[in-house]
């Protein structure tokens, strides 16, 4: 098959037949012009600063917003989605130890996955259309992958600024760019939030500032997996017990409230803890060797916070929880050799010690 005998209609739609044969739960095509007004919002946000200390997305913006840049000669983008929602019935971990990890966080690392996905993939297309150039992206890279992703008709971009659509927002998003031409999927056409509000008034943050704007200075997501070092203390009061990531903005949405994904979709490799991390207390990884911290976490997203980042995080989690029976745990991590691990174990003993004064009604 060459580029030539094949219009880009039919093209398009055997491309995305082979992405669902790829393990792909959804995609479609998009065009590569120039972002106009998530361009513009991406510009804004950068010049009021609410990417925090995550100064790397304001390197070269320009190829963000023109995304044919990433690849000479581009000419579409086969953008594809996966879901990685609890199957339905299958139970949240128990207790009240568990550290809270934010579901996509949970399993194998989704890059690794889909990587993989998209670069078999784009084996399959060079083979079928020699000459073609293709680079595979999975939030590696300068590209606005909800903006891409609505404009192949992937979904919408949710008050939230989640990529949203019937299905709910619990998928992933990877991307395929091409040399080829293709006809461009249809966007998804109409407003799934409405007046709909229940997001911004869930966060317990207030990262959500109006709709479709994102703080990350307020968001536990950025303080829990990019903030790097001292977390200050107003953050270590906001992250609660999340020790990974965040999913109460999509856990209220009225989209997210049916949980039905296919049973072949286990095979995704990205539900459910897997040994090794299944049986993680806070105490057990506030605790976390060096060797433990490879052996356990090489092949999760969760390696991103770091060991320190999790150990840190695990810390200000029994800290905001104030039971008593952390402090050993904490105890312990106070004479650690880790400066950052040392004085949020510190913090979180001064807060299980003040709500004990306060149980026995001693005032400060």
């Amino acid at each position: 098959m060459s580029e030539g005998r094949a219009s880009p209609a039919s093209r398009a739609d055997l491309l995305l037949g082979w992405a669902l044969e790829a393990g792909f739960d959804r995609a479609g095509i998009a065009t590569l012009e120039p972002h106009a007004g998530a361009g513009a919002s991406f510009l804004r946000r950068l010049e009021r600063g609410l990417f925090a200390s995550m100064s790397w997305l304001g390197r070269r913006p320009g190829r963000r917003v023109v995304p044919a840049s990433v690849l000479d000669g581009a000419r579409s983008a086969l953008c594809v989605a996966l879901h990685y929602h609890p199957l339905e019935g299958e139970p949240e971990p128990a207790g009240d130890l568990w550290p809270r990890v934010a579901r996509y966080a949970r399993g194998d690392d989704y890059h690794d996955v889909m990587e993989r996905r998209l670069r078999r993939l784009s084996s399959r297309i060079r083979e079928a259309f020699p000459g073609t150039g293709a680079r595979p992206y999975v939030d590696t890279g300068p590209v606005l992958e909800r903006a891409l992703a609505a404009r192949a008709g992937l979904g919408a971009v949710a008050k939230n600024t989640q990529l949203l659509d019937r299905s709910g927002s619990w998928f992933l998003l990877g991307e395929l760019f091409l040399t080829l031409e293709l006809e461009p999927s249809e966007p998804l056409a109409e407003d799934l939030c409405g007046e709909c509000r229940r997001c911004l008034e869930a966060c317990p943050t207030g990262a959500l500032p109006e709709p479709y704007v994102l703080d990350a200075e307020r968001c536990i997501s950025y303080w829990t997996i990019e903030h790097r070092g001292e977390m200050p203390e107003r953050a270590r009061a906001m992250v609660g017990s999340w020790v990974f990531g965040c999913d109460i903005c999509q856990e209220v949405c009225p989209w997210n409230q049916h949980r039905a994904v296919p049973v072949e979709r286990r095979r995704a490799g990205i539900f459910g803890l897997p040994p090794g991390r299944a049986e993680l207390d806070l105490a057990g990884l506030l605790s976390l060797s060096e060797d433990g911290y490879r052996s356990r976490f090489r092949q999760s997203p969760m390696k991103r916070a770091g060991r320190s980042g999790l150990r840190r995080n695990a810390a200000v989690a029994m800290g905001n929880r104030a039971d008593p029976a952390y402090a050993a745990a904490l105890e312990h991590a106070r004479e650690s050799d880790d400066p950052v691990v040392s004085s949020h174990a510190d913090w979180s003993l001064g807060r299980l010690a003040g709500r004990v004064r306060k149980s026995l009604g001693i005032r400060d």
